[in-house]
């Protein structure tokens, strides 16, 4: 039996998770962005997943330390570069993938 106070913060939390998406879609959907927001705005992906990325990548351990050494920095390199000369992302997870695959059978 579920109890009506889970039902109430199941609600409160899609309702916290849908209004911020809401808010801009009603918005501003009518409205013509000045170009530099929309610039901006086109960044804001990329940040969030160097923000995820990055750490793990050159961080390791706890407490967290600098680890250069590690596998997944020396296959995300290439990884990258791939994904900025081809624009692929299929191509890129294959790469990535074989990269990360062939880094540990060596190591």
């Amino acid at each position: 039996m579920i109890h009506a106070e889970v039902i109430w913060v199941i609600l409160g939390m899609g309702l916290v998770t849908y209004l911020p998406r809401w808010f801009p879609l009603v918005f501003l959907s009518r409205r013509r962005l000045p170009q530099w927001l929309v610039e901006w705005l086109d960044l804001i992906p990329s940040a969030i997943l160097s923000a995820l990325l990055l750490p793990e990548l050159v961080t390791n351990g706890t407490p967290r330390h600098i680890a250069l050494w590690q596998p997944e920095l020396w296959v995300a390199i290439p990884t990258f570069v791939f994904a900025l000369k081809t624009k692929s992302l299929g191509g890129t997870v294959i790469i990535g993938m074989a990269l990360f695959w062939l880094a540990q059978s060596v190591i």
